[in-house]
């Protein structure tokens, strides 16, 4: 079984991707919507709930660990992988050498929440691969409130994306990392903001693609099942009628949330 956590809903952009790429794996999600927003918390408080959403996915019986949340990847996963002996793959990564391969002009945008800008760990790992490549970060902190009440094409997000973005555009970037995956439900406005010649990285389908190869990789981590055998279970820290409304938005069916 997958396991895949969030500070919000919005890793169920991955694990919708997951679910796509995937079809013989079982799922279980948690969305720590009690909490949200992880991005202007302390690096300690996010490592403590990233730590926490582990350990509880672990006992539903996940075998391994999507971090969907570039907070807790850009500040926690280090201290995941030297608590738990499973494998525990965040986003910050497949987006970012997928932002490397797509640049032509080794300009790159990166926007995400506070703690995922100040933590520089697109600019790190990006530039760590190739040097000569420049990055350029904006923190968008009322981004992730707005998807979470579903106000993902109200006037008011409208002009606050085009605030966010409008210091990117005038760096001349080609390429704009989505670094936080609320940000795909946001993709249309931000690519009519951000320019059409400027091509969107969606950390939540390269996390997916990464989690593919790394599976096909290595075939004994994961427990695979019979189509009918697999279940997809998504567990939430506070339900709401919006949350379950953007989680139906997200899949495209009716979702049942577990309150736990």
């Amino acid at each position: 079984m997958i396991g895949i956590f969030d500070s919000g809903i919005g890793g169920m952009t991955v694990a919708h991707a997951v679910e796509q790429l995937l079809p013989g794996y079982s799922l279980v999600y948690y969305g720590d919507i009690a909490r949200t927003p992880y991005g202007p918390k302390s690096p300690k408080t996010i490592t403590d709930y990233s730590i926490r959403n582990t350990e509880f996915l672990l006992e539903k019986g996940a075998e391994l660990i999507i971090v969907a949340c570039n907070t807790a990847s850009s500040v926690a996963t280090q201290a995941l992988r030297e608590h738990f002996q499973v494998p525990i793959i965040e986003v910050v990564t497949p987006a970012a050498n997928r932002a490397i391969e797509t640049s032509r002009n080794r300009r790159v945008g990166v926007i995400g929440t506070k703690a995922t800008v100040k933590s520089g760990i697109y600019h790190k790992t990006i530039t760590a691969e190739r040097p000569e490549f420049k990055v350029y970060s904006e923190a968008c902190p009322l981004l992730v409130p707005l998807v979470e009440e579903d106000w993902l094409n109200k006037r008011e997000t409208k002009m606050i994306l085009r605030r966010y973005l409008h210091p990117l555009k005038d760096k001349q970037i080609d390429t704009l990392v989505l670094g936080c995956t609320h940000y795909p439900l946001l993709k249309k406005l931000i690519q009519a903001r951000i320019g059409k010649k400027v091509t969107l990285i969606d950390s939540s389908i390269e996390t997916a693609k990464h989690v593919k190869h790394f599976l096909l990789s290595n075939p004994n981590l994961v427990s695979r099942k019979d189509q009918e055998q697999v279940s997809h279970c998504y567990y939430v820290s506070d339900c709401t009628e919006t949350a379950t409304k953007v989680a139906q938005r997200i899949f495209s069916r009716p979702m049942e949330l577990i309150l736990a």
